[in-house]
């Protein structure tokens, strides 16, 4: 393809997909990771069983038209719901509706191993409040928790937003050094996204 049609199919892209969600944020990987240029995110509100069906209809009928030049290399997705642990908070939460937006975004899925789960609640929520208590240490990175148990192969999907990467790395060696990290079975692969404002196009894929 020609530059120009590049250019014009990132306009089309940018328009087609911006109206499948009341929330859609576009973010390039490129060059953080070999294989994939960008990543599109979706957020609906779900009021009706049928929500989710829609969406789906709405995203397939989206992406047609691109098909021959846009593959899916991951799709991670799931619901969110209130933490069965007391002490996390709202506050450092995402709001994906929201226009507020970091300049930095890394997204990966996640499960626990089966053992976690037959250690009784409080033993999880002794070892969890070592979690929240270095989580809220680190202002300024917001987390947003989808649960997607039976729905994908794994458990979670782990998303975080921030302005300051070598921050975010210092949050997560911090985590892994807590009780809870023998009981981690997957949080791989990472993609890392930086946001792509709709109105600069170039900057979705090179």
């Amino acid at each position: 393809m020609s530059e120009e049609e590049r250019a014009d199919l990132r306009v089309a892209w940018i328009e087609k997909t911006s109206g499948v969600a009341e929330g859609v944020r576009h973010y390039r990987t490129s060059p953080t990771r070999v294989g994939t240029d960008f990543i599109l995110w979706c957020a609906v509100r779900m009021q009706e069983n049928s929500d989710p069906q829609n969406f789906f209809d709405a995203y397939a009928s989206a992406l047609r038209p691109f098909r021959r030049y846009v593959s899916m290399v991951d799709v991670l997705w799931g619901f969110t719901r209130k933490t069965q642990y007391r002490g996390a908070r709202d506050a450092g939460r995402i709001d994906p509706f929201s226009s507020e937006i970091l300049p930095y975004l890394i997204a990966y899925p996640f499960s626990k191993t089966a053992e976690w789960y037959l250690i009784h609640q409080p033993g999880r929520q002794a070892m969890m409040n070592e979690h929240i208590k270095i989580g809220r240490s680190y202002g300024g990175i917001s987390q947003l928790l989808l649960y997607s148990t039976g729905l994908q192969d794994h458990e979670f999907v782990v998303v975080y937003e921030s302005d300051d990467l070598p921050r975010f790395s210092g949050l997560v060696r911090e985590l892994r050094a807590t009780a809870a990290r023998p009981y981690t079975l997957l949080d791989a692969p990472v993609h890392v996204a930086t946001h792509a404002p709709t109105d600069q196009p170039s900057e979705l894929w090179p």
